[in-house]
């Protein structure tokens, strides 16, 4: 017991340490001053950054017990969401320090594919989500977006073991929609408010999949069928060594699917021995499972530690992101 704590002492430690390099790293080689607090105060980056770096050591410990991870993880979440569009919300009534360059953007996940593909250049935003998918996998899908974060919040756990698959083709469907949509209004260099206008109607269109959809059927509309941001994760996370299955002890009693809000704990994939490809490793069914059959996986690691090098990525980013992530 006495070694355990020492450990997770030690973990808590690095992710303080991690995040406040990080974002001190960023504060001082940008030439705009990003951590909000500096804003209003003369050296009020550095009090910011280790609060946000004790915060994060502090979810760590949190976390690291499955079974409570669950509602640590949601409730982390979901404050992320509301301090980001508190942010958004409070700069564009005319308070612009709360915006992260005093212009306004849209505050929708698809305009992270869409954006620099209209531009033709990479933004500050793009290198944190490639960050994220480097180092955590799909973890911006469960821990670090912030429209994901409200998706998961009113899907809430309707226990619906009811599978989405057969509307995949709506999901990707849409996906190349954006894409294709947004490689021709740049050929034909179309106004950038047709531009707005498109985007508006993209956040429109997951809101009310939220407020409908994933309210009533207790899964997550917007992230499992709709989000093109979505869609790229699903594929873009293999980059990452990081996996998760399920092991022989398996009893196939599927009570994981029931608080699995991704669609990636069908029947199928619990005989098949792994989650589908919407797993987002956010570890929710960790917790329910009785027999412990669903693990983490990272080389020659144990299923322990590969979730521990996991959940110090992740939560530190979650972390990173509660201080830097604002339109």
């Amino acid at each position: 017991m006495k070694n355990t704590w020492i450990v997770l002492n030690i973990v808590s430690l690095s992710v303080f340490l991690f995040v406040a390099l990080f974002l001190s790293a960023i504060h001082y080689l940008l030439d705009f001053r990003i951590i909000l607090l500096e804003r209003f105060l003369k050296g009020g980056a550095w009090i910011e950054i280790v609060v946000i770096a004790f915060y994060g050591a502090f979810l760590y410990k949190k976390m690291e017990n499955p079974v409570k991870a669950i509602f640590w993880r949601k409730f982390s979440w979901s404050l992320f969401s509301i301090v980001f569009f508190c942010q958004f919300f409070i700069g564009i009534v005319g308070f612009e320090k709360f915006l992260m360059t005093g212009e306004l953007h849209l505050p929708v996940p698809a305009m992270i594919l869409s954006g620099p593909i209209y531009r033709g250049e990479l933004t500050f935003m793009v290198f944190l989500f490639l960050s994220t998918i480097v180092l955590t996998g799909p973890a911006w899908c469960s821990h670090l977006c912030y429209f994901g974060g409200i998706d998961n919040a009113v899907a809430g756990n309707k226990n619906n073991k009811t599978s989405w698959r057969h509307k995949y083709p709506i999901k990707y469907g849409f996906f190349f929609l954006v894409i294709f949509g947004t490689i021709l209004f740049r050929i034909f260099n179309i106004d950038k408010f047709y531009s707005l206008i498109g985007g508006i109607i993209i956040g429109i269109i997951g809101v009310v999949l939220i407020a409908i959809v994933s309210s009533r059927k207790g899964k997550m509309a917007n992230c499992i069928l709709f989000c093109p941001i979505g869609t790229l994760v699903m594929y873009l996370k293999q980059i990452n060594p990081i996996r998760m299955y399920i092991d022989y002890s398996c009893t196939n009693c599927g009570v994981c699917s029931s608080v699995c809000n991704y669609d990636a704990l069908t029947i199928a994939d619990i005989k098949n021995r792994k989650p589908g490809l919407t797993c987002t490793y956010c570890g929710d069914c960790l917790s329910v499972c009785h027999k412990n059959a669903i693990k983490y996986k990272l080389f020659n690691l144990d299923a322990v530690q590969a979730r521990k090098v996991f959940l110090f990525f992740t939560v530190s980013f979650h972390a990173i992101f509660m201080a830097l992530a604002r339109i």
